[in-house]
């Protein structure tokens, strides 16, 4: 297993990947060359559902966008995504990622994929609850 961050925390994904084994992002040497930066979610989401890679991404909006999360609920993806309020840096991104980590993993490993959680600056909810 994997945590794979996207593009849009790209500052916080290579601090991570320094310090835990299992996080890769775009440009990571296990992250597969298909997979840039500049890749469309419609492309590396299948490849991040296969893989089954937990995604942490950076989506102030996710719970407007019905297309993004069914995109992530119909390739079986499990993710954790940054959501709050305001231009964050990346140290405050990577800080939040932090603090909520704990929580990450235990939500990981009890809660049948796919499912989308939200990290907030207070906590780690569900966005799409499981029926």
């Amino acid at each position: 297993m994997a945590y794979y961050f996207d593009a849009s925390i790209l500052g916080p994904a290579i601090a991570f990947a320094r310090l835990r084994p299992d996080v890769i992002h775009p440009g990571h040497p296990e992250c597969p060359p298909a997979i840039s930066p500049s890749t469309p979610d419609d492309e590396w989401l299948p490849i991040a559902g296969r893989e089954g890679w937990i995604v942490i991404m950076r989506d102030k909006k996710i719970r407007s966008r019905p297309g993004e999360r069914r995109a992530l609920l119909d390739h079986g993806v499990a993710a954790f995504c940054l959501t709050t309020s305001g231009n964050k840096s990346k140290w405050q991104m990577a800080q939040i990622l932090m603090r909520h980590w704990e929580r990450i993993e235990e939500v990981t490993a009890e809660v049948p994929r796919p499912f989308i959680y939200a990290v907030t600056q207070r906590d780690v909810r569900p966005i799409v609850p499981r029926s």
